[in-house]
């Protein structure tokens, strides 16, 4: 044999190979499969390679294409499993523990993000019982790239529901899972594709981001891998030497044998503060940098030998945490709850030194309010807000913000959600417009756009998305004002004039003072009551709050009708708050509101000749419609453009 033919001989063994079946992430032991609808299996083998799937006491071939790709529709199936499925050609795949029942792809930012671990003080019990191997979990990886669609996850498996396992996943996908099985008993997978401050066009194809020229244009710029390697080089070495620089003029570590987290320090020279709070209402200022907190505390015997966990709030931005000089813990960035774990040999009787060395990167440093700051062991809390010493450790210029490169257009879809269009599904969970709150009326064209183009590149219909609506965050009014949140939650309400839509009201359940607020489980059920009426069919099931309708104007009243009332409507506590009204000059005062039958009728002894309305108009407006079911109004304005239905 001559060299040239030796080397085609060689190069068809290795192709052959290699020429080994293989099916993506999604396709798994233990996935959940949609049921009543056909199922498409695909994957990749040799060129032209002959594929043989048997599933459930039946067999389906295919042939490979030229290039290796494969995909078979097998038949639907009624919900049931565990059942176990072969892909064979000149290898064999073997994929058990499999279920049929509904899958649901849960996105959108952090809020969908946030996981069981993150809120479980709140829901210790449901923790404790998460025992169901019929509601599945995948993870889909956090990566971006801006040049092509990709195939395939890097990474992720299929995990059942236990206590340990659930602390991973999405609170609100889980809490939503948990409602419909608990009514359905059907098995539930769950594929969580999100990414914490992701704004919408994060996650458009590139082919629906020309519809927004500027983030078009932006997604064609980051498909330079230079530009994003010069961009995280330049981020990386401004941040390290940032911090390099605060840690040499940090006065705390500078007598390396007398550090300010010392409990032998001495402290006469030490201010005083009242936490919670911001240093910038202090003597301080508002300066960027280190400042050291320093608190005694006195521990009883009791207390001993027992887990204790340290409770502190929320801090701004990053902090490291001591206990009688020992190093128990650290946070980098403002958003999760301090909680740390106190080692049970740490603690003596008496008194206690705890000490936070606190960084602030730009903007106000300190220590979130309305927060919990404690020592806790089993039923005894130690409270620990009120006076904390502290010291300035080291003054800096604020440092310049990081560039977000995984949030760029294009970027997100093309990464993680591109690979799941081929897996069948039964609809969308989308929590989601917190990054896009800055430009809420784009994002009346944005959330749209995504939502069809989900739909197109699914090619599985008009099938179920149901989003969640911002809830209440940041400081509440005292008079009507103007809002971009408050606009964002109308452009997510002006949504559901698109078919197969459903909302979570979310306005009761925020927090004025963190955009994570820890009640998921409320809105989970609430995307569990739309997904009954949107995805079920199920038509008398009251499946969200009050939606306004239309208005009508009598003398010096305005008369506002609602769907979607339930069984009737309701002022929580029975009074009647959140209601502005205006006259011909659009200034909005605080007005009465009294119910009548599926109408408020809303007025102010103020305006005579009144011409709109406007309810929960707020970033963090006061609540109170309802209806008897429990489910609160959506926020609304009769002065804005009209929402169709």
């Amino acid at each position: 044999m001559n060299y040239k033919n030796l080397v085609i001989a060689f190069t068809l063994i290795a192709s052959f190979a290699t020429a080994q079946v293989r099916v993506p992430r999604l396709i798994s032991d233990g996935m959940v499969l949609q049921r009543d609808k056909p199922i498409r299996i695909w994957g990749w083998a040799g060129a032209n390679e002959k594929v043989t799937i048997n599933f459930n006491d039946k067999s389906y071939k295919t042939t490979a294409n030229a290039k290796g790709d494969w995909s078979v529709d097998l038949s639907s199936f009624k919900a049931g499993g565990p059942y176990s499925m072969t892909v064979a050609a000149s290898n064999t795949i073997t994929i058990n523990d499999i279920l049929i029942g509904d899958v649901w792809i849960c996105s959108g930012q952090s809020n969908m993000e946030i996981s069981m671990k993150r809120v479980s003080p709140l829901y210790p019990n449901d923790i404790a019982n998460a025992e169901n191997s019929s509601i599945r979990y995948f993870a889909v990886p956090q990566r971006y790239n801006f040049n092509t669609p990709e195939v395939d996850l890097k990474s992720g498996s299929w995990v059942k529901t236990t206590p340990k396992n659930v602390l991973a996943f999405s609170a609100v996908a889980y809490f939503f899972a948990n409602e419909l099985y608990e009514k359905y008993h059907v098995p539930i997978g769950l594929i969580n594709s999100s990414l914490g401050g992701s704004p919408a066009e994060a996650w458009l194809s590139e082919d629906a981001c020309k519809e927004f020229p500027v983030h078009y244009n932006e997604a064609q710029r980051f498909k330079d891998s230079t530009l994003i390697q010069q961009i995280e080089r330049d981020d990386r070495a401004r941040s390290d030497a940032w911090y390099k620089l605060l840690r040499q003029r940090d006065e705390g570590y500078k007598d390396s044998q007398n550090p300010w987290y010392s409990p032998a320090l001495n402290t006469s020279d030490w201010s005083t503060m009242k936490i919670p709070g911001y240093w910038s209402s202090s003597s301080l200022g508002a300066v960027n940098g280190v400042v050291w907190f320093r608190k005694e505390v006195n521990v009883t015997a009791d207390m001993l030998g027992k887990p204790v966990k340290l409770l502190l709030g929320r801090i701004i931005d990053a902090d490291s945490v001591f206990v009688n000089g020992v190093f128990v813990g650290t946070t980098g960035y403002q958003y999760p709850p301090r909680r740390y774990e106190i080692p049970s040999t740490l603690l003596k009787e008496g008194v206690n030194t705890i000490v936070v060395r606190v960084i602030s990167n730009s903007g106000e440093g300190g220590f979130a309010v309305d927060k919990p700051y404690q020592l806790a062991c089993e039923e005894k809390v130690i409270d620990l807000k009120g006076d904390w010493h502290y010291k300035l450790g080291a003054t800096m210029e604020a440092l310049p913000g990081q560039t977000f490169v995984r949030w760029k257009p294009v970027g997100l879809y093309n990464a993680m959600i591109a690979p799941l269009t081929k897996y069948n599904m039964k609809g969308v969970l989308w929590y989601q417009g917190e990054s896009n709150a800055d430009d809420p009326i784009e994002y009346r064209s944005l959330l749209p756009a995504l939502i069809r183009n989900w739909r197109a590149k699914w090619n599985q219909g008009e099938f179920p998305f149901l989003l969640v609506q911002l809830p209440n965050y940041m400081k509440a009014n005292d008079q009507p004002t103007e809002s971009n949140w408050a606009l964002m939650r109308e452009a997510q309400l002006k949504t559901l004039s698109l078919p197969h839509t459903g909302m979570a009201v979310a306005i009761d359940v925020g927090e004025w003072n963190d955009i994570h607020p820890l009640n998921k489980k409320d809105v989970g059920k609430r995307l569990a009551l739309a997904a009954q009426r949107v995805a079920y069919g199920d038509t008398k099931v009251v499946s969200s709050g009050p939606i306004y309708q239309s208005m009508k104007i009598e003398g010096n009243k305005i008369i506002i009708h609602f769907s979607n009332t339930g069984s009737g409507l309701q002022f929580k506590d029975g009074l009647s708050k959140g209601f502005a009204i205006a006259g011909v000059d659009n200034h909005f005062v605080w007005a009465e509101a009294k119910i009548e039958k599926d109408n408020v009728v809303v007025w102010s002894n103020s305006i005579s000749s009144p011409k709109a309305v406007r309810y929960a108009w707020a970033d963090n407006p006061q609540v109170s419609l309802y209806n008897k079911e429990g489910l609160p109004a959506s926020p609304f304005r009769t002065d804005g453009l009209e929402i169709s239905r």
